[in-house]
């Protein structure tokens, strides 16, 4: 392992990040990109601060490179997302996938994608969801035991990291990415646990806490030079107003609910169309709409990113006027933070570079769809600031440079 890269959210970046960077250099990486979630992030919400901070603290705790996870694969679920990221980094050179797990065996981990990825386990899937499982996650389980029983891999995906960092050896096998699977055990609380554990925190927790409290009360949680930087966004009324999202998201759903519905929605199944549309018509707030979407077959991350696409007009192939039928992968390389001596590590990228969104639009109409989505998403989490911020930011935020 030469050049690792790493898919994050780092919302916000904290202690167990950084660890997570040194012990790629430690593994041998003398550079580490980041393929980072940009305007949203997969909870169907936008990050607690903007992404120049968070790449700012990743550069300072050892990242080489950052690029964007653009906005429509940030906030998708975890095939979409791991498939995305993969592919980004595979063209920005990398040839190691570095990323946390409960259980860091890449040989078990590697066969359970194997065992997705497999005719069987389709064929199995399609037979657990004929039958009633009680969701999704279920089905999954189910269906990767049916497939290979006896093997203990469908024990893998019970767990949040685990369950990611399958879908991350899946997308290296389907794609034929040339990135090595470098799982870490992670460090400290788990995948949104409330609880701290000595100086580790989950993002979750972390974000519960800015908000009771300020950034100062993340200090033994995060890298010191990330304090100042949180403190700076703070003052500056950067970090996200929960209640912004809710009005803003739920204006424009209401809006589409009048000027026509929701059919072309990215992902709509099932007449979920009548739901989403019922659902806005009556909801008060985000939340409340998200409890009326979520039943037991539809889970509430993924109502919660249908809102969203909804909201943000990310439409299915074909969707007609008024919707954004985006390409299966991100087409581009949006590069958001760099240090000076990693820039020449691009000089062969397998996709357009540059720091330039628009610049990257003028490329093709993959890209400048991209763009779009991209700049739909950053207008609508500017507006969610505790102090907004005006349109545009997408085009016209500096590239970092250190």
């Amino acid at each position: 392992m030469k050049f690792a890269g790493i898919i994050a959210e780092y919302d916000p970046f904290h202690n167990g990040h950084a660890w997570q960077l040194q012990a790629a250099r430690e593994r041998g990486a003398r550079a580490v990109a980041v393929a980072l979630s940009c305007a949203l992030t997969q909870r169907g919400a936008p990050p607690l601060l903007p992404e120049q901070v968070r790449a700012a603290a990743a550069l300072d705790a050892g990242a080489s490179l950052v690029f964007a996870l653009p906005a429509p694969w940030a906030m998708s679920g975890a095939e979409a997302f791991a498939r995305a990221g993969v592919a980004l980094l595979a063209a920005a050179g990398c040839d190691a996938l570095v990323f946390g797990a409960e259980d860091p065996d890449p040989d078990r981990l590697t066969a359970a994608a194997r065992v997705l990825a497999s005719p069987a386990y389709r064929a199995a899937l399609k037979e657990q969801l004929a039958a009633g499982a009680r969701n999704f996650a279920a089905a999954r389980q189910a269906a990767v035991e049916q497939a290979a029983p006896g093997r203990g891999l469908a024990a893998l995906l019970d767990k949040p990291n685990n369950n990611l960092a399958v879908e991350y050896c899946k997308a290296i096998l389907e794609l034929g990415a040339p990135l090595e699977p470098i799982p870490l055990p992670r460090q400290g609380a788990n995948h949104g646990d409330a609880r701290t554990a000595g100086c580790y925190a989950s993002a979750s927790a972390l974000r519960a806490l800015w908000r009771r409290e300020g950034p100062e009360a993340l200090a033994p949680y995060v890298p010191a030079a990330a304090l100042p930087l949180y403190q700076e966004a703070r003052a500056a009324g950067e970090d996200t107003d929960p209640q912004a999202v809710s009005l803003a998201v739920l204006s424009r759903l209401r809006a589409r609910a009048v000027a026509g519905g929701f059919a072309g929605v990215r992902g709509i199944t099932e007449g979920l169309e009548h739901r989403l549309e019922d659902c806005v018509r009556q909801a008060v707030t985000l939340e409340g709409l998200c409890d009326a979407l979520t039943t037991v077959r539809y889970p509430r991350a993924r109502m919660r990113r249908l809102a969203m696409d909804a909201a943000l007009g990310y439409g299915s192939p074909g969707a007609g006027p008024g919707w954004l039928a985006l390409p299966e992968l991100p087409p581009c390389l949006h590069l958001l933070a760099a240090r000076r001596e990693a820039l020449p590590l691009l000089a062969g990228a397998g996709l357009p570079v540059s720091p330039s969104l628009a610049r990257l639009a003028r490329e093709n109409d993959a890209c400048a769809r991209t763009a779009q989505a991209q700049a739909a998403a950053a207008d609508l989490a500017a507006l969610c600031r505790r102090v907004p911020r005006p349109m545009g930011a997408a085009y016209t935020t500096p590239f970092l440079k250190r």
